[in-house]
């Protein structure tokens, strides 16, 4: 009988209904995502071969140097061409004569 009066208690508690499972999930949540973020911490730990080391510090670039490249470019020429749709033709959008190309490739 008083087994039956606390199962009742019990499922009829909206605490613990909703409020344990929500806690459970709060704090098996916290405990997961630390286990997540050591992983951040434990890959900068890891030793990167010499070999490798070295190729990459000798294909340094930088935003200075692809600002060098570009820098003496003329940009005034340029012309903004709209790439065709999957259901357009490609050469009659950019201007281009199809019975021409056709001539080319053959």
């Amino acid at each position: 009988m008083f087994a039956h009066a606390v199962r009742r208690a019990l499922r009829k508690s909206k605490t613990l209904r909703y409020g344990v499972p929500m806690l459970l999930l709060i704090v098996g949540g916290s405990f997961g995502l630390r286990e997540f973020s050591q992983i951040r911490y434990d890959a900068v730990k890891i030793k990167i071969d010499p070999e490798l080391e070295k190729k990459l510090k000798m294909n340094k670039v930088s935003l200075e140097t692809e600002y060098e490249k570009i820098k003496d470019s003329a940009f005034d020429d340029w012309k903004n061409i709209r790439g065709p749709r999957p259901w357009e033709d490609p050469d009659l959008l950019q201007g281009r004569n199809p019975e021409m190309l056709k001539t080319k490739t053959t």
